[in-house]
């Protein structure tokens, strides 16, 4: 899962991405608010998620999240505000916000708030993704292979989450890039190959001739169901 944090704060956003970065995502961080609503608006589908603080040098947050919403952007938002702005929280919502968190907040709290946000994309998706034999959950982040929790590094179980959304689908190497690495890491790096190595010696133990992970020659790869 890939995130978008705007925030002018740079001792915040920087332990923001850190701590998101351990947790398993992708994140990329922007502190300029035109340059923000203009990746957001240029890139909507490179992002499953946007932190979007509130008050912000020349474009606020909630200029940032209307004009979003106006141009079809629906990636989910969550708000950071201050304290004492917490009295619009209605009108944030009514701008297109799926949630907001007060400062000071708790590390946790926003994680939690990331996870049940990403629970209600456009597109309603079942909490526990389940493919073959293998069993996601997403709350969790445990993986099971017929029953038995399978270990993963945070890289590969944010690639398989992609994947197991997206099954029987072929994803271009581009595409896995964008959801799962940051905004800007080189997409020539063959570190795609070696996580699809090592997820496949995890996982796929099926015959050849019906493997879960299969190489779409051209494109990238595909989850078969």
């Amino acid at each position: 899962m890939r995130i978008l944090i705007v925030e002018d704060e740079t001792k915040l956003a920087e332990a923001l991405k850190r701590g998101l970065e351990l947790k398993g995502f992708a994140v990329d961080w922007l502190a300029d608010s035109e340059k923000a609503r203009t990746r957001i608006l240029l890139y909507r589908n490179e992002y499953d998620l946007i932190l979007l603080d509130l008050m912000l040098p020349g474009i606020d947050g909630a200029t940032i999240c209307r004009d979003a919403r106006a141009e079809g952007v629906t990636t989910p938002i969550i708000i950071l505000t201050a304290r004492d702005e917490t009295e619009n929280k209605v009108e944030l919502l009514n701008l297109g916000a799926d949630d907001y968190i007060a400062k000071p907040f708790s590390f946790e709290e926003l994680v939690a708030r990331i996870t049940a946000v990403l629970r209600r994309p456009a597109e309603t998706l079942p909490t526990t993704l389940i493919v073959r034999d293998i069993v996601l959950d997403p709350g969790r982040r445990v993986v099971e292979k017929s029953e038995v929790a399978v270990p993963l590094t945070l890289k590969e179980y944010s690639l398989l989450e992609f994947f197991m959304r997206h099954p029987d689908e072929a994803l271009s190497r581009e595409t896995i890039m964008d959801h799962v690495w940051s905004f800007d890491f080189p997409g020539f790096s063959n570190v795609l190959d070696v996580h699809m190595k090592n997820l496949r010696k995890k996982l796929d133990t099926y015959e050849t001739t019906d493997p879960l992970f299969e190489t779409v020659r051209g494109v990238g790869y595909r989850l078969n169901g």
